[in-house]
C-alpha cells in the first residue's frame, strides 16, 4: 500500500464529519496513459466518502484481459499517487473486483465510471460488488480517452488545438482506430471535449497563498502529463517546507508570427520557452491543447494554482525576470530524475501500433457481445431469465 498523507501527519486517516466513522471508498483500473478523464473519475469518487483506496492493476493483468499497457505497472503506480483526491494506492490491485478485496481494505463500496469493464471472457468485473449492493457510479468524462490520445499521435492533425468542430478527416480515423468491425458501442469513439468555468472550479483548490508559504512559480507545456512532470513537481513540492507551487502553462501556438531561431539554440530555447510547442516542436504538438493541460495539472498534488497561457514571447521584458531571481539567488533548475519525455511515449504508440489497434478491437468486440446479450436477457420473459451474461 502507498499512503499520500493527506489530512494527519504520517497519513493517519481522518473521522467524517461530526465524528462519525470515515466512509472508504475504492476505486480501481489500469489507469494506463493517466489523463484528466480518470482524475474526474476519482474526483467524484472521493466526494461520495471521506477516504479513497486506488487499486491499480500489474502489466500481467492488463495484458490478459485487455492488451499490452503503455505504461508500466510501476510509472501507472506513481502517476495514480499523485492526484490530489487519492489517500492511498493499492499496487497489484485483482482485476475482478470482489467483496473479499473491499472487506480487506475496509471500504464500505467501490466507485466506476458508467461504461463497462469485462474480463478476457467476457464478463462484468464488478458483477459480484453490484449484486451485493456495494457497488456506486459516477460520470464518465466526454471527450476524452486513451484511444483518441493514441489517435492523436498516430495521425499528426492540430485539430485537438481549436474547440471549432474536427474535421471528417480526423473524426473518421479517430471513429475508427482500433474499433472492430462488428459495430460500435457507446463508450468506444471520440467527442468533442468542451472546457467550462464549472469543470475548472471543480479541479482548482481556490485556495490563496497563505502567511509563511513559500510561492514558486514554475512553467511548461506539461504535453500528455506524465511521470516525468510528476518527478519534477514532486522535487519542487520538497523545496520548501510549506510550498505554494503556481505552474505557467503555454499556449498550444504562438499569437503571431516569430522569427525561427537557429537550429544551435532551437533545444537550448525550448527547454527555456516550451510554451511555444507548435513553434518549435512542429507536428502536432502539444498533444493535449491547454485546456485539457490545464485539467491534469490542477489534478496534481504538488500543484496549487495555474496560470492558463503563460507568456511565450521571448522579449528583453522577459529575460530580465529569468535574470533578476538569478541575481537574488532564488532562481534553481531542478533535475526530475526521469528520463520519459513526451517524445518517448509518442514513440512508444508507433512503435507497438499494431498491438494497441488490435487491443481495442479486442476490446470492443467482447463490449458489443456483452451489449447484445444484456439487450436479449431483458427482452425475454421475466420468468425465463437466468441471469447469465
Amino acid at each position: 500500500m502507498i499512503r499520500n498523507g493527506r489530512g494527519a501527519a504520517g497519513g493517519a486517516e481522518q473521522p467524517g464529519p461530526g465524528g462519525r466513522r470515515a466512509v472508504r471508498v475504492w476505486c480501481d483500473g489500469c489507469y494506463d496513459m493517466v489523463h484528466y478523464g480518470h482524475s474526474n473519475q476519482l474526483r467524484q469518487a472521493r466526494a461520495m466518502g471521506d477516504y479513497l483506496i486506488v487499486g491499480v492493476h500489474t502489466d500481467e493483468e492488463i495484458a490478459k484481459h485487455k492488451g499490452p499497457p503503455v505504461f508500466t505497472q510501476e510509472e501507472r503506480y506513481k502517476m495514480v499517487q499523485a492526484i490530489k483526491w487519492v489517500d492511498e494506492v493499492v499496487p497489484a490491485a485483482p482485476y475482478v473486483t470482489t467483496l473479499e478485496t473491499l472487506d480487506k481494505y475496509n471500504c464500505d463500496f467501490c466507485v466506476h465510471g458508467n461504461d463497462i469493464t469485462l474480463t478476457v471472457d467476457g464478463r462484468d468485473t464488478y458483477e459480484e460488488v453490484k449484486q451485493a449492493g456495494r457497488y456506486r457510479e459516477c460520470k464518465r468524462t466526454q471527450g476524452v480517452s486513451t484511444t483518441d490520445l493514441v489517435g492523436r499521435m498516430l495521425l499528426v492533425t492540430k485539430a485537438h488545438h481549436s474547440s471549432q468542430e474536427m474535421s471528417s478527416e480526423y473524426r473518421e480515423y479517430a471513429d475508427s482506430f482500433g474499433k472492430c468491425p462488428g459495430g460500435r458501442n457507446p463508450w468506444t469513439g471520440v467527442s468533442q471535449f468542451l472546457q467550462t468555468s464549472q469543470k475548472i472550479i471543480q479541479f482548482a483548490s481556490g485556495k490563496e497563498p497563505q502567511p509563511g508559504e513559500t510561492v514558486i512559480y514554475v512553467a511548461g507545456a506539461f504535453d500528455l502529463f506524465h511521470i516525468g512532470h510528476v518527478d519534477f513537481l514532486e522535487k519542487v513540492h520538497r523545496l520548501a517546507e510549506r510550498p505554494y507551487i503556481i505552474a505557467g502553462l503555454h499556449f498550444d501556438q504562438p499569437g503571431g508570427a516569430h522569427p525561427v531561431p537557429p537550429k544551435s539554440l532551437r533545444a537550448e530555447l525550448a527547454a527555456l520557452w516550451p510554451q511555444e510547442v507548435n513553434h518549435y516542436k512542429g507536428k502536432n504538438y502539444p498533444i493535449m491543447n491547454l485546456h485539457e493541460r490545464t485539467l491534469s495539472v490542477l489534478a496534481c498534488r504538488y500543484v496549487s494554482e495555474v496560470v492558463i497561457g503563460a507568456p511565450y514571447a521571448v522579449t528583453a521584458e522577459l529575460l530580465s525576470h529569468f535574470k533578476e531571481p538569478k541575481r537574488r539567488g532564488i532562481f534553481r533548475q531542478i533535475d526530475s530524475g526521469s528520463n520519459l519525455t513526451t517524445d518517448l511515449i509518442v514513440q512508444r504508440i508507433i512503435t507497438n501500433r499494431l498491438e494497441y489497434e488490435a487491443r481495442n478491437q479486442k476490446k470492443e468486440a467482447k463490449e458489443l457481445a456483452f451489449l447484445e446479450a444484456a439487450r436479449q436477457q431483458a427482452a425475454q420473459p421475466l420468468g425465463e431469465r437466468d441471469g447469465d451474461f
